[in-house]
Order: structure tokens, then C-alpha cells, then sequence
């Protein structure tokens, strides 16, 4: 196992392509993304975002190219264009470094807030339930939810069920926090409650890679914006740099919809 440095890329994606049947949907993506850093990746719908995010974790396999986390290759291509991956096992414990929030919750409906946060770590880490139960309990109380932790799903608001499920993913102590929209199926008024969240997140130095239609957010949280258009990254800039002037007349365009 390579030796963890400061300066070592959290995530490390080079020349990540990946088609569905006929349908290119990654064309060449590179991008790496340093401990502590925040980067919101915006673009038009259907450009990649997703199915990019969704690589980093083996959620989606990639065609060719090279993903690593934290210095470990999950996924490389040789000289030949073959792209392997690590083994079963290794795969494993290299994807539990990362924990992801989809845009629709994805909680267990049958089980108790509190039990959706320590179904994984008792039944993934080995975690005792005293153990996993203190754990959960801490990070229901930082999201603002402690009293909601012997509800059921159905009884939370949209905007509660995605600090749960942030919440969740927190409760398996990842390095790096994906999130793919997290609040585009939430109504405006909840919108601000996750983005509260996910910018105190970002204040503790959580290495966060966020797909998000939130300008606002990529403004002011985010310390790089990348831009995706038709399956490739088309430019990645300091946020501040980007939204004076993205660079790139798709990413201006893009900008000037959305603003």
C-alpha cells in the first residue's frame, strides 16, 4: 500500500471514457481533486456528471483510463488499452473510502432513522451496536436531526431524509464525500437546510466532489468549479476565477442560463 502524503490526490481520474451501447458518455475525463478540497462539477444535463461521480466508486465501470484513490488504483489501463481493476477485495476496501449522497435519499423505508445509519457500519465494519449507536447519535446531533431518530423515512421532509442520508454516509468515516445532486429533488424552501450541511462539511476540510446545479453553493463553497459538456470536462478553475470568467465560451453560455 503506497505511503499516504499531504500532497497525494484524494481522487485521481485520468482519461476516464465510458459508453453505454452506442452512446459515448464520458469522452477522456481527467480530473484530481487534493485532500481538503471542494469541487462542484456543473454542466447541462445528460453531460457526464453522474456517470463520472458514479466511477470514482465502482458504481459504473469505466472502458479505459486510470481512477485511484488516495494514491490506490481502483481501476488503470496498460499499454495494450486493456483497463483492469483491483481485486474483489481490494476494490472494497478502496471504495469505502469514499461515501456517496444520491439525489433520491436512497434510505431504507423499513427501518428507523437511527437504524439506517448503523445498518452499514454494524453489518460492513463489524462496528458493536453500543459503538455504532454512539456514532450515529453524534451525527444525527451535527445535521440537527436527533430528536427525528426513531422516525421512519416517510415521516421526514425531503430535506431531512438528505441530511439522514448524509448523516448515513458520514457514519462510515469516508475520506472523501460524493455527492450527485443532492438537492435537486428537493423543494427550494428545503434546499437550504442540505446546503447548510454540506458547507459545514466543507468547513471540517472533508474532501468533497459535488455534481450540483447550485450556483450559489459552487460560488462560495466550492474551491474549484469543473465544467462538463457532452462528455468531457471542458475546463476546471478556482471558483472565484470561473465565475468572472469561465474561460470557455460553452462554460459562459452555460453560465449565463443558470445566473
Amino acid at each position: 500500500m503506497p505511503a499516504s502524503t499531504s500532497n497525494m490526490p484524494m481522487i485521481d481520474a485520468q482519461g476516464v471514457k465510458k459508453r453505454f451501447g452506442h452512446n459515448e458518455v464520458l469522452r477522456g475525463v481527467s480530473l484530481s481533486v487534493a485532500r481538503g478540497e471542494v469541487v462542484a462539477v456543473i454542466g447541462p444535463s445528460g453531460s457526464g456528471k453522474s456517470t463520472f461521480l458514479r466511477c470514482l466508486n465502482h458504481l459504473e465501470t469505466i472502458d479505459s483510463g486510470h481512477v485511484a484513490i488516495e494514491g490506490e488504483a481502483l481501476a488503470s489501463t496498460d499499454g495494450a488499452g486493456h483497463c483492469r481493476y483491483a481485486s474483489e477485495a481490494e476494490i472494497r476496501r478502496i471504495c469505502a473510502k469514499t461515501g456517496m449522497v444520491f439525489q433520491h435519499f436512497n434510505l431504507f423505508p423499513h427501518l428507523t432513522v437511527l437504524e439506517n445509519l448503523i445498518e452499514a457500519p454494524m453489518v460492513v465494519q463489524g462496528l458493536p451496536r453500543d459503538a455504532a449507536v454512539a456514532r450515529a447519535e453524534a451525527l444525527l446531533a451535527k445535521v440537527g436531526l436527533s430528536q427525528k431518530r426513531d422516525n421512519y423515512p416517510a415521516r421526514l421532509s425531503g430535506g431531512q431524509k438528505q441530511r439522514v442520508a448524509i448523516a448515513r454516509a458520514l457514519c462510515m468515516q469516508p475520506a472523501i464525500m460524493l455527492f450527485d445532486e443532492p438537492t435537486s429533488a428537493l423543494d427550494p424552501e428545503l434546499t437550504g437546510e442540505v446546503l447548510r450541511t454540506m458547507r459545514e462539511l466543507a468547513e471540517e476540510r472533508m474532501t468533497m466532489l459535488v455534481v450540483t446545479h447550485e450556483m450559489g453553493f459552487a460560488r462560495e463553497v466550492a474551491h474549484r468549479v469543473a465544467f462538463m459538456d457532452g462528455g468531457e470536462l471542458i475546463t476546471a478553475r478556482p471558483a472565484a476565477e470561473f465565475f468572472a470568467d469561465p474561460g470557455h465560451e460553452r462554460a459562459r453560455a452555460f453560465l449565463q442560463h443558470m445566473l
